[in-house]
């Protein structure tokens, strides 16, 4: 009997152990990466999927692939104790369940992309980590920067590229992260009459019109730059064409709702102001 009882409670201490212990975290989400980083967890982290570019340091860590095509085998190679992740990033159900099978616990986030939806997930990502404590400062420099936003003038009319070279050049309709971005910083989207992404047409391109361009830093790259972009048909006949209004901002940056949120809307809403300077 003393020997069974020994045995539960040197059990029941390991299980408290397990519990107390910090947690081995893998994030297959460069959002989720950017938050642990701001709340002090980074010393946590045992590796990241290859969206998780910010801060700089994130680049040193395990790299567990991109997050739609990671593997269970992978991740579970480094020994975690907690993966998180986001609805929206993309990891394959039955891989999380792999995962989740193996004994690690995972969390997958629901991110809406509004500054809301950005305080929601500092908070979530804290209490998964148990330290909820630590989101109330970050949150502040959210509000801090938002405050600090001054929005676009002339209510520019935008039209997003997503762009990997000439063969995949695709447009961004209502619901995207971008759209919501370019509403946020003061634009209009140029193509609201569908959803999601759509492939590029010189047609649909000369009836939106629009005012400016706006592109990720490597899609611009991927075109050869501006002039490369000026030789996609349609776009020389556009206004941002004319006037040659191509603004282009870091990806994570534009489309991730990161705390760099209100950053990210300055650098957008100076980006598109019809009162700003060309390329």
């Amino acid at each position: 009997m003393k020997n069974f009882l020994l045995t539960l409670l040197v059990m029941a201490s390991g299980l408290v152990r397990a519990q107390t212990a910090p947690p081995r975290i893998v994030s297959l989400d460069g959002t989720v990466s950017e938050i642990l980083s701001d709340l002090g967890l980074e010393n946590r982290l045992v590796g990241v999927d290859v969206t998780s570019t910010y801060p700089e340091s994130l680049k040193k860590l395990p790299k567990v692939g991109h997050n739609r095509t990671i593997s269970a085998e992978g991740v579970l190679a480094q020994q975690p104790t907690l993966v998180l992740t986001t609805e929206k990033a993309g990891t394959k159900a039955d891989v999380l369940d792999q995962i989740r099978s193996a004994g690690v616990q995972v969390v997958s986030f629901r991110q809406d992309f509004s500054v809301e939806g950005t305080r929601k997930l500092i908070n979530d990502v804290a209490a998964a980590c148990r330290v909820p404590s630590k989101a109330k400062a970050l949150i502040r420099q959210v509000d801090t920067d938002m405050a600090k936003v001054q929005k676009a003038t002339g209510k520019p009319n935008v039209l997003f590229i997503y762009a990997r070279g000439t063969g995949t050049m695709l447009v961004a309709g209502r619901g995207t992260p971008v759209e919501k971005m370019i509403a946020l910083a003061g634009g209009q989207n140029a193509t609201p009459q569908f959803t999601d992404f759509k492939p590029l047409t010189t047609e649909a391109l000369v009836a939106a019109d629009p005012d400016v361009i706006l592109l990720f830093d490597s899609g611009l790259e991927s075109l050869g730059g501006p002039v490369g972009l000026l030789s996609v048909p349609g776009v020389a006949q556009t206004k941002a064409g004319k006037n040659r209004r191509f603004v282009t901002m870091d990806g994570h940056l534009l489309t991730g709702f990161t705390p760099r949120l209100g950053k990210a809307l300055s650098e957008l809403a100076k980006g598109i102001s019809l009162t700003g300077k060309a390329l």
